[in-house]
């Protein structure tokens, strides 16, 4: 089977999640520095449902911000934040493949939230999205750095397995869907950008039966449940398997399950 780049999504359930989903996305954009230009002209690379989009309106309200993403699932779910914003700029969405995006408009900012790691060879895609900035403009991303933890480790020695290698083989992500944060320094350094590289772990805390495994159905989940959505009973056997391994790996407390969840930040400054 053909590697699954992509999976189709669900945008109900990613947003069950939304409150720690958009937090990385807050860190990002409080290291943005002063844009070039006012109003701005901003693009969201993979913008998802575009609720955390929002963010961008609300940081720089007179800008004309434009989300970018290839799903036909989530692109439905942003029309409720599309139009005119209160400071007096635009919010609109439109489709985009990553792997080929390139734009004649020149933005202040391009921005990337947990996007790049389902983009092949977009360390490769860098030069031409610093192209499309101003001079003094900034390139911003964030991206999961735990391909190694076991909510995909677990999965990919799972899909690996005698049962499930034909039908899973090449579909999920591996360890160079994210490159080590040096790698993206010193790409950025020496494409003349003034760059800030950095990692967090976030401790966060789920509630819920098995909320593990219902965090990873919104995003690391969506190739398999892709890959066998005309096969439901195999789809559902792998799941249960994978549930019963990650009760063991993020076993419940009192108060809750911890998922330890680490990301790669960037932000990179064009010269001006």
């Amino acid at each position: 089977m053909p590697a699954s780049t992509n999976p189709t999504w669900d945008p109900g359930q990613y947003l069950r999640h939304a409150e720690h989903r958009a937090r990385p996305f807050a860190d990002l954009l409080a290291r943005v520095p002063r844009l070039p230009r006012d109003p701005a002209r901003i693009a969201d690379l993979g913008c998802g449902p575009g609720n955390v989009t929002t963010q961008l309106a609300e940081r720089w309200p007179a800008a004309h911000i434009t989300g970018y993403d290839n799903s036909p699932e989530m692109l439905a779910r942003t029309e409720e934040y599309a139009g005119p914003t209160t400071g007096g700029g635009r919010l609109d969405f439109a489709h985009a493949d990553l792997t080929r995006w390139a734009s004649a408009d020149t933005y202040d900012l391009i921005v990337s939230n947990a996007a790049l790691q389902w983009v092949p060879g977009h360390l490769e895609s860098i030069p031409a999205w610093l192209d499309a900035l101003a001079p003094g403009g900034t390139f911003a991303f964030q991206v999961p750095n735990n391909i190694d933890a076991p909510l995909h480790a677990l999965m990919r020695d799972l899909a690996a397995t005698a049962r499930w290698k034909d039908l899973l083989d090449g579909v999920l992500r591996h360890e160079d869907s994210v490159h080590h944060p040096l790698v993206y320094l010193d790409r950025l350094t020496r494409l003349g950008c003034d760059v800030d590289v950095w990692e967090t772990t976030y401790m966060q805390l789920l509630a819920g039966e098995d909320p593990v495994l219902d965090w990873a159905k919104g995003t690391g989940l969506r190739p398999v449940l892709t890959a066998l959505a005309d096969r439901p009973t195999d789809r559902d056997a792998f799941v249960a398997e994978y549930r019963e391994l990650l009760r063991d790996a993020y076993p419940t407390q009192p108060y809750g399950t911890v998922l330890p969840f680490q990301r790669l930040f960037a932000v990179a400054r064009k010269a001006a």
